[in-house]
C-alpha cells in the first residue's frame, strides 16, 4: 500500500511539471507588449500557458490605474484582465 502511494505521488508530481508554463518567444513578446502598450500597461511577467490552450498570462503588469493580471488568447486578444 505504502509503495502504491509513493507511485501515485511520483506520477502526480511528473504530470504536474509537464503541465507548467512555457517562456514566450521573442516575437510573442513583442506582440504582448504591443496589447500592454495599447492598454497603457508595461512589465510583468510573460508566460505561455501548455496545457493546450496556447494562451498567454502577463502576471502583474504595471497600468495607470494599478497592476493586473493579462490573460490573451492565441490570436493576442486580450480574455480576461484581473486586478491583483
Amino acid at each position: 500500500m505504502k509503495y502504491s502511494l509513493m507511485a501515485f505521488a511520483a506520477v502526480l508530481a511528473s504530470s504536474t511539471f509537464a503541465f507548467a508554463d512555457a517562456p514566450v518567444t521573442p516575437a510573442e513578446a513583442d506582440k504582448i507588449k504591443a496589447v500592454l502598450e495599447a492598454l497603457g500597461c508595461t512589465g510583468g511577467k510573460m508566460e505561455k500557458e501548455t496545457e493546450g490552450s496556447g494562451y498567454f498570462e502577463v502576471d502583474d503588469a504595471k497600468c495607470k490605474d494599478g497592476q493586473y493580471d493579462i490573460k490573451l488568447n492565441r490570436e493576442f486578444k486580450v480574455i480576461a484582465m484581473s486586478r491583483d
